[in-house]
């Protein structure tokens, strides 16, 4: 059996190309979640939170599209800046959120709870809101968290 240096050429510079669709289309648009603390005061106490932020225009339309699953304790926090009516919907969302909404001084504005999955309804702010945090369905409910509580994140002046 003879080396044939242009057929291990071909081999090589081949998989140099596959390895660099993989890393250039495959890894490079998983961006990896950054996440930040996020507490809410309730009259049962502070709740933490981990959440992620959504802040770009690809960020907001996509949130949490696509996930089958959201743990406990995790979160998106949605920055719509300058305080707005907020319009959101569950297209796409294959898990039932609470969708809460929070004016720019940091107060819930209105809490949406147990969303249905994959459903076009529009969901409103029913006002002005600065931002939305997007949790797993019963988590309002389990933690006491109603309209009027304060977020404390860095968005709204606070840590």
């Amino acid at each position: 059996m003879r080396f044939d240096r242009k057929a291990a050429w071909f081999l090589a510079r081949s998989w140099l190309a596959a390895v660099f669709v993989v890393a250039v289309f495959v890894v490079a648009p998983i961006r990896a979640a950054s996440f930040q603390p996020l507490e809410i005061v309730t009259k049962n106490g502070v709740q933490v939170f981990s959440v992620e932020m959504a802040t770009t225009e690809e960020e907001k339309q996509t949130g949490l599209m696509y996930r089958k699953e959201l743990a406990d304790g995790k979160g998106m926090l949605f920055d719509f800046n300058p305080e707005q009516e907020v319009s959101m919907w569950m297209k796409n969302t294959y898990i039932s959120l609470d969708m809460i909404f929070i004016r720019a001084d940091g107060r819930i504005l209105r809490i949406a709870e147990n969303t249905e999955p994959l459903s076009t309804r529009i969901i409103s702010s029913q006002g002005l809101a600065r931002a939305v945090l997007e949790v797993p369905a019963g988590t309002a409910q389990k933690y006491g968290i109603r309209p009027g509580d304060r977020v404390a994140h860095p968005l709204f002046g606070g840590k």
